[in-house]
């Protein structure tokens, strides 16, 4: 058999031609091995990518936002083109254009909440191990090398995490460690509330009243079928409430006040959209007594100190890393990022050269500049940046103005239909998370990372497109 014939007998190339390559279990292995083996998971969700393209590829070249991706890509190779050092910047592409690709064959794909919940419920599942991995390494002093094959898996697991004392399980640095999980414990939360709400018979109006500007919470007694809310096992809940608090506890041992800020905003969100008040006290009691215990003027400061453990607030004042040097300073870093950017305003100085630039200007070795609009407008120019955040920050928008105008996530209707809607809430939040994260951090370079800010990416846009989709033919 023919190279050719091989390939046709995995992937189609003809439109309609139903494929031998089950997309929807490889999709399921990628996304579970995703925080594991980056090559694994990254070859996994390339393949169904193309497989993806190839079976329809008429309606991905219909999308606005793909050719405003195309566009960005045109943009990124001139600026490569006319790079400070090119080799550099050509390396630097494969942290995004490989990633435009991806997310436009999952858009497709990820159109149904029946799907969402599925990866929502892998990467919850794939984060266990993860939060074994690094309790052990912060208490039980677990550390060492495992590789397979070189680079089908390579951990390097130190002790007592890295930087020393900061949870990094099996990733290379905590705040990797901390982004991970700022995703990992937002679906967690919103899975675990899903099943909660259903076990307690509460629905959740998700309708966001005009007048009043509140989401209200109501008694519903009707049964729901299906395998998600028909759940007579308290198993799943308690695994999510396992999780839920894994999870958390690993992010407060990242030490990453990113991250701490993340898990704040995320319970705020969850409780503004179920109208838990007391939540929303809770949230602001706590928050309020750790910025005053690290903040506030004395004695009201000492007092608060009393209350509030130090690892917190000693954290958030930065007490334990006081002569960081001027180079190590973020804003000397954005300040520098902002410089490059005015000199090559239209096309940067190309991906990945903010480094030497800054190293020969610094005499300090810095990876990124902390802050991805920043990085962009250097390296690839102010106009591409724009372009990234304009297109990421129009799908956020049309997915949030789904939930706000109460239109149609699929075909569902009724209490099934607000579990969806909150299950779509919960990716949005995940995904707003990831933007806040990197605009004080940029974690793309670990391609586990860069890979789960698209699928959220991707699924926010495929039920976009889906509910388009309802609400058109509807209205025929």
């Amino acid at each position: 058999m023919t190279f050719k014939h091989q390939l046709n007998a995995w992937v189609p190339f003809r439109p309609g031609f139903k494929p031998r390559l089950p997309l929807w279990t490889l999709t399921q292995l990628a996304v579970l091995l995703l925080p594991f083996s980056s090559l694994l998971s990254s070859l996994g969700i390339l393949l169904v990518a193309l497989g993806l393209w190839l079976q329809r590829f008429p309606s991905l070249v219909r999308r606005p936002v793909n050719w405003g991706f195309a566009v960005l890509s045109v943009l990124m190779l001139i600026s490569t083109a006319l790079a400070f050092n090119r080799m550099d910047a050509l390396l630097g592409l494969f942290n995004f254009l490989p990633f435009f690709f991806v997310f436009a064959g999952l858009s497709e794909w990820f159109q149904t909440p029946a799907k969402l919940r599925r990866i929502a419920w892998l990467l919850v599942i794939g984060s266990v191990p993860v939060v074994a991995i690094g309790l052990g390494q912060q208490f039980f002093g677990l550390s060492g090398q495992m590789q397979i094959l070189w680079i089908v898996a390579d951990w390097s697991i130190a002790p007592t995490g890295n930087p020393p004392g900061r949870m990094a399980s099996i990733f290379s640095y905590a705040n990797v460690l901390a982004s991970y999980l700022s995703v990992t414990l937002t679906l967690s939360l919103g899975l675990w509330l899903e099943t909660f709400l259903s076990d307690q018979q509460l629905v959740v109006s998700d309708q966001w009243s005009a007048d009043g500007g509140q989401w209200s919470v109501t008694i519903g007694q009707e049964d729901v079928e299906g395998e998600a809310f028909a759940q007579n096992s308290p198993r799943p809940q308690i695994f999510l409430m396992v999780a839920v608090l894994g999870n958390a506890i690993a992010l407060v041992l990242t030490n990453s006040r990113n991250a701490w800020a993340i898990a704040v905003f995320a319970c705020l969100a969850y409780a503004l959209y179920l109208g838990w008040r007391w939540l929303l006290v809770g949230v602001g009691v706590v928050v309020s007594s750790t910025l005053g215990a690290a903040f506030a003027p004395a004695p009201g400061r000492d007092w608060l100190r009393v209350v509030v453990p130090e690892f917190f607030w000693a954290r958030l004042t930065d007490q334990r890393y006081t002569d960081r040097p001027l180079a190590q300073l973020r804003s000397t870093q954005w300040r520098f990022a902002w410089s490059l950017a005015q000199q090559h305003p239209l096309n940067g100085w190309g991906l990945r050269n903010f480094t030497p630039l800054y190293q020969a200007e610094m005499q300090y070795f810095i990876g990124h500049p902390h802050n991805l609009l920043l990085m962009l407008a250097s390296e690839t120019g102010i106009p591409a940046a724009l372009l990234f955040f304009g297109l990421v920050g129009w799908i956020v928008a049309q997915g949030s103005w789904m939930l706000y105008a109460k239109m149609p996530l699929s075909d569902a209707e009724g209490r099934t239909e607000t579990h969806d809607r909150l299950l779509y809430f919960s990716y949005l939040v995940a995904f707003v998370g990831c933007g806040l994260f990197s605009f004080l951090d940029v974690t793309l370079f670990d391609v586990r990372i860069n890979l789960l800010g698209w699928l959220l990416l991707s699924a926010i846009a495929g039920i976009v497109y889906r509910g388009q989709a309802v609400g058109v033919a509807s209205r025929k």
